[in-house]
Order: C-alpha cells, then structure tokens, then sequence
C-alpha cells in the first residue's frame, strides 16, 4: 500500500468514526435544552407582559414585538454565549455561568438598543421578564443536567473513553469515574507504554501507545483521556492529535499537578511552547479573604436569627430525653493548627468520649466512623441524619473559629498522624459544610476525603461556595452518608 492510499484509508476511517459520533446523547441533549429555553422565554415573556399591562394593551407596538421575538432572539443569544456547547453538558458551572451571562448580556443590550433607537420600551416589562427569564431557565437546566446525571447513574449516554497512560493512574482513573457516575465517563479501553501490559479489571488494555488512534476506531471511543506519561511526549501528542482531528473525538490531556481547578490555568507561549501557567490559591491574597470572612459572618449572623425557633426546642428536646447538657462541646483545631471549641448539639449519652478509646481501638484509619454507634441517643439519631446537630457551629462561625464552608474540622488526634500534604487542608478555616458533605460525608474514605478537601483550599472561589451551600440543602435532606 502506497502513503497516498495510506492517507485516504486513515480519511474514511475517519469519516466512518465522525458518523458514529455524531449520533451520540449530545445532540439530543442539545436538542433539549433548546425546548427547555424556548419554553423559559416564552413563559417569562407572557408573565412579564401581563404583569406590566395586563390585557388591556394588546396593539401592535415596541413591547408587543418585543414579547414576541424573545423566545427566538433568547434561542440565539444562548447560542453566542456557547450555551449549546457540548463540552460543558452536564458537569461544571460552565453551562450555568453561560445562561447567566446570557441573561445579564440581552438585558444590557436591549436597554442600549432602546435608548439608541428611542423606541418606546415599557422598562418595568424589561425589568420583570428578563431577570425572570435567567432565573427561570437556570433552574430549567438544572432539572434537564438532573435527568442526565440519573441516566448516567444508570449507565446511559455516557462518553465512552480511552485512557492513555501508565497502568497505576489508569486504574485510578477507573475507580474515580466508577465512583462519581456524575461525571458521565465510562473507560473502555487503556492504551499503555510497551512493557507495561496487563488487566485493569474489565477493561482491555491495549499494549503500545502509538495505537491510540487505533483502539478509539475499534472501540467507537468519543475520548481520549491522556494522563501524566513521560512516553507521551509533544511530538507524541501532536500526531495523536493529528490522527484524531477529522473526527469528534475529543483529546483531553491531563496536566502533572493534580487538583488545579481551570479558573487557576492559563495557557501561556512561550518561545513558542505553550506553558501552563498556575495563579496561586484565590484564599491567599487581595481582598479575598476579607470578603469570605464578612460573607460568613453575615449569613451566620442571619441564620442563628431565623433558626433561633427551630434550634431552642431541638435544645429542650436534647435536655429532656436523655441525661447531659444540651450542647456538646469539643476541642477542635482549627486554621493553621489552631485549636477551637467547637459546638454542636448533643447527640451521644453522657461519658461517651469515655468510650470512644474502646471503639476506636476497633477500627484502622485516621478517622473513626462506626455507623451503628452505641453511644447514639435515639433523638441523636435523628439529628446527625439531618445535620441539626451541627447549626450551633453557626456560633463558631460568628465567631471567625470556622468557616460556612471549608474542609471537615480535624480532632487533635487525626492531626497528629497526617502526613505531609495532609496538614495542606489547615491552611483554610474548616466549615460548616464542605466537598466531604455533598458527596457522601461519611461513606467516604479517608483517602477520598483528604482529596475533596484540598481541591477545594486550592480552587477556593465565591462561587464553588455558593455551588456548596445549594447543593448541601439536597445532601442534608437526603441524610446520606450521616452517622
């Protein structure tokens, strides 16, 4: 075979995976989410136009016009904004930050373009209809990735990915997009170094990295996940991407630091190399600070005042059932391995802490979980199901002890057997809620933990908080992983 038929083999293979992944869950998805904006405008618009003028204006005019056109104009300022981009479907804030910016861009425009024009707008229609729609069309998209994310738990519409890579971080690559099927991820095959061959479990490993291109036609791939590999060097990677640019498959590249959030990476040339650059840690300089710690204070403050009802019958309750005080209170170490008494309901019968040497002597690891604990009183139970016992760390937050959200505060025991890159987490306050409570609290392991705490204490944002505190609501409610 000449190069030239070589070359025009690689083009209809090529061709032939283009088809296929064309026909994948990101059109219909796509699909869908126009349906669930086209629905939003329309509603919003309708609302905001009767709420201004009711039924008694219903001529021709700038606001009827402008009622009409909304849904399809709202369509395709989505689509400039990359709303529709499917590389943002179903994980991240990408796809909501991209609504939102929407929302805030057509408001502005639309204002601009009325006074330009000095077309007689109604600016109440204005102000009601188009801040209703972006709220409107946010909670849509946050039911329609909902929907996604069950099918994905059922192991539908998943990305199916080859893993390039050495054996070690393949399979741990494995195990965490086993474990978090929210990512919609599954490894269909791993391409390893020569000499490096073996199982990962179920999944077919494929000897000799310059078969990438290969294994993703044989197994239908829309991925490629390449991880920290020195055989995969830039020539490498340029001709995979060379091999994979005529078709949809996506070539994601993993970078040799772990835990760097992309808000923190910028590609920078240099000399003609693009070089990662990585800002530091938002937490650790500017203003920052400052307005996280007014931003906790506040809402504590705030919530004591609107929990007050809730948490002095929980006291009383506590008091009345079994002997002991209301609150429990504990030694905890705090930000750059300070201790703090820390508050909390009483959940436990009186001496437990006497017990605790007993039961932990029991268990193997730095942290003690027991999920049938015999020290739980029958109201305790039922407080830790729902984190009630944890409100009265409100008063540790107001106090500037703690943080709305951050890592699980440490005992003094656990702290003194981290290691190393464990003590990384006492860099910022521990919180009231954090990663570990929106993904498992205690069904996690410590391994698992350690890792959700210091993603977050490196990508700190106000924004990941808010993602925090929204999706705790659901964590608590659910009272999974609570004992």
């Amino acid at each position: 075979m000449t190069t030239a038929d070589a070359f025009r083999a690689a083009r209809l293979a090529a061709r032939h995976n283009r088809v296929h992944n064309a026909i994948t869950w990101t059109s219909g998805y796509a699909r869908q989410a126009a349906a669930v904006d086209f629905c939003c405008a329309l509603a919003a618009s309708a609302l905001g136009f009767y709420g201004r003028f009711g039924e008694a204006r219903m001529s021709p005019g700038p606001d009827t016009l402008l009622a009409l056109a909304l849904p399809f104009g709202w369509l395709a300022w989505v689509a400039l904004a990359g709303g529709y981009d499917a590389r943002f479907f179903g994980a991240g804030s990408d796809e909501y930050r991209r609504i939102f910016n929407a929302g805030v861009s057509l408001t502005a425009a639309v204002a601009i373009v009325s006074y330009a024009t000095k077309a007689e707008i109604a600016r109440g229609y204005v102000a009601l209809a188009l801040p209703l729609l972006t709220l409107l069309d946010l909670a849509a998209r946050h039911r329609l990735r909902k929907w996604l994310h069950r099918r994905w738990a059922a192991g539908q519409s998943m990305r199916r990915v080859v893993v390039a890579g050495h054996g070690d971080a393949a399979a741990a690559l494995i195990r965490e997009l086993g474990r978090a099927s929210h990512h919609g991820m599954e490894v269909v095959a791993v391409a390893v170094p020569p000499g490096h061959a073996g199982r990962l479990g179920d999944t077919p490993v494929y000897e000799g990295l310059d078969r990438i291109a290969e294994v993703v036609r044989l197994k239908r791939a829309d991925a490629v996940a390449v991880l920290a590999c020195p055989e995969l060097d830039g020539i490498t990677l340029r001709r995979l991407s060379w091999d994979l640019e005529h078709t949809r498959t996506e070539l994601f590249v993993a970078p040799a630091v772990l835990d760097i959030a992309g808000p923190r990476t910028t590609i920078r040339p240099i000399a003609g190399l693009p070089l990662l650059h990585l800002d530091h840690p938002e937490l650790f300089s500017g203003v920052r600070p400052v307005a996280k710690a007014l931003f906790d204070r506040g809402v504590a403050a705030l919530a004591l005042l609107l929990l007050a009802p809730v948490m002095l019958p929980v006291a009383v309750l506590v008091r009345l059932t079994s002997p002991g005080p209301a609150l429990f209170v504990q030694e905890r170490i705090g930000r750059d391995g300070v201790p703090f008494r820390m508050f909390k309901f009483r959940t436990m019968v009186s001496g437990a802490e006497r017990m605790h040497e007993r039961l932990a002597a029991e268990q193997d690891g730095v942290l003690f979980k027991l999920r049938r604990d015999p020290r739980l009183t029958r109201v305790g139970g039922r407080l830790r199901r729902y984190s009630v016992d944890e409100l009265p760390q409100l008063i540790n937050v107001l106090r500037g002890e703690m943080s709305l959200v951050g890592p699980r505060p440490p005992l003094r025991h656990e702290v003194e057997r981290y290691e190393q890159d464990v003590f990384r987490r006492l860099v910022v306050k521990p919180g009231l809620t954090g990663l570990w409570q929106i993904s498992g609290r205690s069904d996690l392991s410590w391994e698992e933990s350690v890792r959700l705490d210091l993603h977050y204490a490196e990508n700190w944002s106000l924004v990941l908080d808010m993602q925090i505190l929204w999706r705790t609501v659901a964590a608590v409610i659910r009272g999974s992983g609570a004992y």
